[in-house]
């Protein structure tokens, strides 16, 4: 039986969780709150980074001797195993709270359980699912690398408001305006890879990366935080990315996935990683992409590319949400579209899409959404 008060307590946890949601990669993020048993708050911890302290140990580090009895509020079930930090269930243990509620159990089968179990057997109450929905928007990636073996994929889509988002002949800076351009920023931060395409990169030659300058000033990177940069990917079938692509000039790890022969041509003098994962039609095979990227620690993906990786993505069922900024203009039916699906002919194949969000960003809309049920995959994959 949860309170008022374990409600409190717990949306608290949360929003120190979300303090890490910039740098705790490959690990989830994760707060904790612990209370004494006359209600007083006396420790408070989240994880900053991976390999350092869990949120458990740095609430625990900061209420001392008076964790004694007091019941540990965690958006995550405390881990039972040795990683890079020992088991947080055994340092609750030792602290001897008589009660942890947890948000959600550990989405990793292996372990999923086996920290609340231990708790248990060391006659600590527990109590699982306070607040679970919020406590699952915070750690997307990580639950789905985790229970289904590949990332959260969300795509960033700029549009006109008759949703076209470049000109025939590919020019599109700037069609959103500056406020939705640094929510952008805030997506690339949290994400763990940033994903485009071939076309895009020669069309606009991107740079991909996180500038903590143009952030939301509602979500700031951390003070005295290392800036991280997420893993950039190219989709390059034919191996056609030029050494001067700017995204290979600047900090960060470049990953390009290629069909194309790697002993043949690779990218090794411009600084790059290649992996050849080849399709039966000799596209990238994007199901591949994504496995890999998750046994790379890959949470999140987000894209940013044009019709042609968008709608093979969608085709391959590989979409979790878009984020869609539509402009006040409209720019014709010459210009490009979002989405290039050419196995759709007639209405009865269109694919039905769920909005979860819609809310002014500047003088733009952002519209969240999702597709409502997985395209059937037909092996389109980008050029």
């Amino acid at each position: 039986m949860t309170s008022v008060r374990d409600h409190t307590h717990m949306a608290r946890a949360l929003r120190l969780a979300a303090n890490g949601l910039y740098t705790t990669d490959p690990n989830p993020r994760v707060g904790c709150v612990l209370v004494d048993e006359g209600g007083s708050v006396v420790g408070e911890g989240w994880h900053a980074v991976a390999g350092g302290p869990h949120a458990e140990v740095a609430a625990l580090g900061q209420a001392g001797a008076r964790a004694q009895g007091a019941t540990a509020y965690v958006t995550l079930e405390p881990c039972s195993h040795h990683g890079r930090t020992p088991p947080c269930a055994d340092a609750l243990i030792r602290a001897g709270v008589s009660r942890v509620v947890a948000a959600l159990t550990d989405p990793n089968p292996r372990v999923s359980g086996q920290g609340l179990e231990r708790l248990r057997e060391a006659g600590i109450e527990v109590a699982v699912g306070l607040i679970a929905e919020e406590a699952q928007r915070l750690n997307p990636g990580f639950i789905a690398r985790m229970s289904r073996g590949r990332p959260f994929v969300r795509s960033k889509i700029a549009a006109s408001l008759d949703g076209r988002t470049a000109m025939a002949g590919g020019e599109s800076q700037w069609i959103t305006g500056t406020a939705a351009r640094r929510d952008v920023q805030y997506l690339r931060a949290r994400s763990s890879a940033i994903v485009t395409g071939i076309g895009t990169v020669l069309c606009d030659d991107p740079s991909l990366n996180v500038r903590p300058e143009e952030l939301p000033a509602d979500r700031p990177w951390p003070e005295n935080a290392a800036v991280r940069q997420p893993l950039r990917v190219v989709v390059d079938s034919r191996l056609r990315l030029p050494a001067s692509a700017r995204l290979l000039t600047l900090p960060g790890p470049v990953l390009v996935a290629t069909a194309a022969s790697v002993d043949r041509a690779t990218l090794a003098d411009r600084d790059a990683c290649v992996e050849h994962l080849a399709g039966p039609d000799g596209r990238v095979d994007l199901p591949a992409l994504m496995n890999r990227l998750a046994q790379m620690g890959v949470n999140e993906v987000l894209v940013e590319a044009g019709a042609v990786l968008n709608g093979a993505l969608l085709e391959a069922g590989l979409v979790d949400e878009w984020v869609i900024y539509l402009a006040p203009k409209v720019l014709g039916d010459g210009a490009r579209g979002m989405f290039g699906l050419p196995w759709v002919e007639r209405m009865d194949q269109g694919v039905d899409v769920t909005v979860t969000d819609v809310r002014a960003v500047g003088g733009d809309l952002r519209v969240t959404a999702r597709p409502a049920v997985n395209a059937s995959s037909r092996g389109a994959e980008p050029a």
